[in-house]
């Protein structure tokens, strides 16, 4: 599942005994796992450059779904992850790994979870999930709620909500984020109504008028924070990653700033305007442990 691992030359056979291994464990890659959501996906790519421009570790990158994800860190085929999204959304995930994994700190606060509408849907026609029972509402929008992947947190909470506001007529649409933004692009562009789920942060509200409608039973959950875990050995084998990894924190305001530049630019040039924009904050995420 995981993309193989491409061992890097350190001279076998010059280096013995106890500096040689530790030296070989020292400068393999750093691996990395992230789900395709622009939020992971910029937060990972943003800790990657620095890790190898800065501390001068090799990163390799490995995409998959968000369980392979959490089972890959706890068995050690992952040194991290970034976006484990706590307390609630990711809780089926990180309760399985809890004991195996270890989390280094949280990467950003304030994460949300729900269903938005365009801002040129009436308030009065739909300000909560309950208006979705209305007849000339569930008309409208043909009885669609746009969904992400499968194995999303944000899809199991949704699948809830359906079952808890009894949207009788309802279907859930499992897709993926692409397609979902997709949908979304071209129900905007022909002024069609649509509801779809979404997270915060997102590049869409950058791009789009789109507003959250009201959760009043809760079922998509309250605000989160989104962690860094990481296999439990790996503070020990590589700590000024570790360390490293353990100070990163952005503001959600900057973050999906930057996360609409990358889909107006690039991830690569995103993050370099982000790291050239916030000297200081990347100096202090840098900075070593003080002894």
């Amino acid at each position: 599942m995981f993309k193989t691992l491409v061992t890097m030359s350190l001279a076998a056979g010059i280096f013995t005994g106890a500096f040689g291994t530790a030296l070989a464990e020292d400068k393999a890659p750093v691996k990395i796992g992230w789900a395709a959501w622009s939020d992971a996906e910029f937060v990972t790519k943003l800790a990657a450059k620095l890790i190898k421009d800065e501390l001068g570790h090799e990163v390799q990158l490995i995409q998959t779904d968000v369980a392979p994800l959490y089972q890959g860190v706890a068995r050690g085929d992952l040194d991290a992850m970034m976006m484990a999204w706590l307390p609630e959304t990711h809780a089926d995930y990180f309760a399985k790994v809890k004991d195996k994994v270890t989390t280094l700190g949280t990467v950003y606060d304030g994460a949300k979870l729900g269903w938005v509408v365009p801002k040129y849907v009436p308030e009065d026609a739909i300000a909560s999930i309950e208006d979705l029972n209305k007849d000339d509402v569930k008309e409208k929008l043909k009885g669609r709620v746009e969904g992400i992947d499968p194995g999303a947190g944000l899809t199991r909470l949704s699948e809830q909500a359906v079952k808890d506001y009894a949207l009788d007529g309802y279907k859930l649409q499992i897709s993926s984020e692409a397609g979902m933004l997709t949908t979304v692009d071209r129900a905007i562009r022909k002024q069609e109504w649509f509801v779809a789920t979404s997270w915060s942060p997102h590049w869409m509200f950058g791009k789009y008028e789109l507003r959250y409608i009201d959760d009043p039973k809760g079922s998509l959950g309250n605000a989160e924070h989104v962690d860094i875990i990481a296999r439990k050995d790996f503070p020990t084998d590589n700590p000024a990653v570790a360390a490293f990894l353990s100070r990163m924190k952005l503001p959600i305001g900057d973050l999906e700033a930057a996360m609409f530049n990358a889909q107006e630019t690039s991830y690569e040039k995103a993050v370099e305007k982000y790291i050239a924009d916030h000297p200081d904050q990347i100096k202090a995420w840098l900075a070593a442990d003080e002894g």
